[in-house]
């Protein structure tokens, strides 16, 4: 075995497993006859996550009228899809303590992602993806860069070190990743996907956002490797990466209906849902951080 794909296997293996219940309620929900009553019984099992969802439930991101106190009223209220997604949404993270967030690599990369999962889902409503399915979109696009958290927390001198080679250089983050480290963020993602058995769209945007070749096999990547580059065009966030693509492949524009410029024409001010989202992450994040050291 080589020493990175080693070094590799040793770090997907020294991230955190999924919660028991966010398994349990993934393989719930991936029947389209899953029964409520099943999805609220597993969610009462675990205490944790009860509390986490029922305050997200609550947040101002979803404006209800009125307070939510239990899960069976959360799932009548918002839906056996969207339960799902806040569960894959809290699992990962969870892994951010308050602290971690304050370096601003990773203030600039979560600003980023949720531009990404924003846009996504802006793109999925826009293709005719139904508004329960288009919240797959939003999470793929907020996870889609995860590998880069693994390997900043890891391994943060070297990463500090492909950041800061990326820049000089004005090369894509993964190229100067490989450099430095002999792996890149994509295949961290892909192997924690895998690891967390993720759904097939989560897997995709986190192992091929770099890879058009591969968008036409999914419609949630296909508007997560355009949301990436239209959140990068915009400047919303910053994901380490200084190159930004000025346009996008022709069987991409194709199947989303627009150049790089019509579909950012069709977004709006999209500021203001991006603010909800803010306050809707920061809203459960604790001050517990995990304290994973750094495989060998």
């Amino acid at each position: 075995m080589g020493h990175s794909k080693k070094k590799l296997l040793n770090l997907v293996d020294g991230m955190p497993a999924f919660p028991p219940s966010v398994y349990h309620i993934l393989k719930l929900t991936a029947d389209i006859n899953c029964a409520p009553k099943a999805l609220v019984r597993v969610i009462d099992l675990d205490p944790v996550l009860t509390i986490k969802l029922l305050q997200l439930v609550n947040s101002p991101y979803f404006g209800l009228s009125r307070q939510i106190g239990s899960i069976r009223q959360a799932v009548v209220f918002v839906g056996i899809n969207t339960i799902k997604n806040l569960a894959l949404t809290i699992a990962p993270m969870e892994m951010l303590s308050r602290d971690t967030l304050n370096t601003p690599f990773l203030e600039g990369l979560l600003s980023h992602a949720i531009a990404v999962g924003v846009v996504a889902r802006h793109l999925a409503r826009r293709s005719g993806i139904s508004e329960v399915e288009s919240t797959d979109f939003f999470v793929a696009g907020l996870l889609h860069d995860f590998g880069k958290i693994a390997l900043h927390r890891f391994f943060p001198e070297k990463h500090a070190k492909a950041l800061a080679l990326a820049s000089k250089k004005q090369i894509p983050l993964h190229v100067a990743e490989q450099e430095i480290l002999n792996l890149d963020h994509a295949q961290v993602g892909a192997l924690l996907a895998d690891k967390w058995q993720l759904p097939p769209g989560c897997q995709a945007s986190m192992g091929q956002h770099h890879n058009w070749k591969h968008c036409g096999d999914s419609a949630v990547l296909d508007c997560v490797f355009a949301a990436n580059i239209i959140a990068k065009t915009i400047g919303v966030g910053h994901s380490g990466n200084p190159v930004i693509d000025h346009h996008l492949p022709p069987e991409v524009e194709h199947r989303l209906g627009g150049n790089l410029s019509d579909l950012i024409g069709t977004l709006g001010d999209i500021s203001g849902e991006m603010h909800k989202v803010q306050l809707f992450i920061h809203s459960w994040q604790t001050d517990s951080p995990l304290n994973p050291t750094e495989p060998t």
